[in-house]
């Protein structure tokens, strides 16, 4: 293996395994950049990121900037002189200055297989898609949203247990052992970056706290993709009517494709709920929520919501419009 002088850029926990494996691997990690410290957690307190406490952890030197689009942030990154750049999950984009400064330079470890799911949520994407299998691609960046050249590619199958968290760690192990593995035969010459195809390309667009909101109208395993490709974030949910007249906002955690109870059932509106279970009908079958939360409360399973919180059967769930019996 050729040492390499590196800059690694990544923030969140997906990154730290690829950058580990590069200080194992022997490369010299002469700085580290990540998204600045910021309130996080019920105190919101200032805190700073996993790649930030990493790399302090192993006496890297770490970099913070906002924005990499003025002249005095690129001249700094140009200082370091690095073989290359190792890019994963940053948050920041990366400006043609900064993508030239590098001998070899900027890779990125993508939780996708390019040119499928580009952009910023590619591990939900590809469950919520109901996909058969993702991977990572290492690529050769350009100025454009994940559109550069390919330099390794391997894959992982999605199957009916596979969870957004589940994906992330295989992924983030994944990542690690690719890139590793990419810019040994980079800079020996035995890796050739290979253009992405024009046939295929899907954009991850990025995720939002609605898009958390359970959708009754689709079909049932749509409904119970929903709550594996966006647990924990950004958390799925439907809104339940109160015997006051209000609404309280229910969290699922768990839920599963189910049959409906009775042949009536099976011609209930979607959102209604079927039995004391907490099965609810979809456009398309069922689905029951095993495991839900109420504000302030822990996690129980539907049956066990359903003791201590009236719903009758029958109930509408899914808005801010519904009520009980309706």
């Amino acid at each position: 293996m050729t040492p390499l002088r590196l800059v690694f850029m990544g923030t969140p926990d997906f990154a730290v395994p690829s950058l580990r494996a590069l200080a194992d691997a022997g490369h010299e990690v002469v700085c580290v950049y990540s998204q600045p410290p910021r309130p996080a957690g019920r105190g919101q307190q200032v805190q700073k990121s996993p790649v930030h406490r990493f790399a302090e952890e192993h006496g890297i030197p770490v970099r913070t900037p906002k924005s990499l689009r003025n002249a005095e942030a690129q001249a700094e990154f140009a200082e370091l002189k690095a073989d290359a750049a190792v890019v994963a999950a940053y948050g920041l984009i990366l400006p043609q200055p900064i993508l030239d400064a590098p001998r070899l330079g900027c890779l990125n470890v993508h939780g996708s297989l390019l040119p499928r799911w580009r952009g910023a949520a590619p591990i939900q994407r590809s469950i919520l898609a109901g996909d058969a299998e993702t991977g990572i691609t290492i690529m050769q960046m350009d100025i454009g949203l994940d559109t550069g050249a390919m330099l390794l590619k391997d894959a992982v199958p999605i199957t009916a247990g596979t969870t957004a968290s589940s994906l992330h760690d295989a992924l983030a192990e994944m990542g690690a052992r690719l890139i590793v593995e990419a810019l040994g035969g980079l800079a020996e010459g035995r890796l050739t970056a290979e253009p992405q195809p024009e046939a295929g390309v899907t954009y991850a667009a990025k995720l939002t706290r609605e898009d958390g909101r359970l959708d009754w109208t689709r079909d049932a395993a749509y409904v119970e993709r929903q709550v594996r490709a966006l647990t924990p974030w950004p958390g799925c949910w439907f809104d339940a009517p109160t015997p006051t007249g209000g609404v309280e906002r229910i969290k699922v955690l768990k839920a599963e494709p189910a049959p409906a109870p009775t042949p009536d059932a099976r011609k209930a509106a979607p959102g209604t709920l079927l039995d004391d279970r907490l099965t609810i009908a979809c456009s398309d079958g069922a689905v029951r929520l095993t495991l839900v939360q109420r504000p302030g409360k822990a996690p129980v399973d539907g049956a066990a919501l359903l003791r201590g919180f009236a719903l009758p059967v029958g109930t509408r769930l899914g808005d801010a419009a519904c009520s009980a019996g309706n």
